[in-house]
């Protein structure tokens, strides 16, 4: 008996590792070499391709890609039907398994749905990007993008708030009450 859960209908390829209280619902497909950590949920219809990584916490929303490259930290939330991919240019009479760009979605980044990551970017801590977009770019911690291609709005806390920031460069968080600091176009929560 296994530490998580496995739909009936879902396919998990070997040899994988999938930690305690993780969840995996009807038709997706894990292949090999995955690790996915401690109390994920992976949705309804998700592709995990070989040797991706989601850290703990991770929610995968219906319908979600990711392929091969793609790292997730902990506490990652993925939208319905957003897609990752892992060649620049591809095409079907050329194999370029090779040429795949790694992605990485840092501790606590949100993905909206049905958002595209182009491989080869990191999209910060606690960062957010809103449904629809298209990422081509590195992702700074704590910002707010949008639109194709997706570029910043705004600044949010870890509770994904945006950050109204003073005279001195400070702002607090609505919810949480956490302290942020804007110095040099960067966001580092101070309290």
């Amino acid at each position: 008996m296994s530490d998580y859960m496995q739909h009936p209908t879902a396919v998990v390829d070997s040899p994988c590792q999938i930690g305690k209280g993780t969840r995996i619902w009807h038709f997706s497909h894990v292949m090999p070499d995955c690790v996915i950590g401690e109390n994920c949920n992976i949705g309804q219809n998700v592709v995990v391709s070989p040797q991706v990584r989601l850290g703990n916490g991770v929610k995968v929303q219906n319908n979600v890609s990711i392929y091969t490259g793609v790292e997730c930290e902990d506490d990652v939330f993925l939208g319905p039907s957003c897609v990752f991919t892992n060649v620049i240019n591809p095409r079907s009479a050329l194999v370029r398994k090779d040429q795949y760009r790694p992605t990485l979605v840092r501790r606590g980044a949100s993905i909206g749905a049905n958002a595209t990551v182009v491989c080869g970017h990191v999209i910060g801590k606690y960062a957010m990007v809103g449904a629809g977009s298209v990422v081509t770019k590195d992702v700074p911690d704590y910002a707010l993008v949008v639109g194709n291609p997706a570029r910043q709005v705004a600044w949010v806390s870890e509770y994904g708030h945006k950050l109204r920031f003073d005279a001195k460069g400070e702002a607090l968080c609505p919810e949480s009450g956490q302290k942020y600091v804007l110095e040099n176009n960067s966001v580092q929560r101070i309290s």
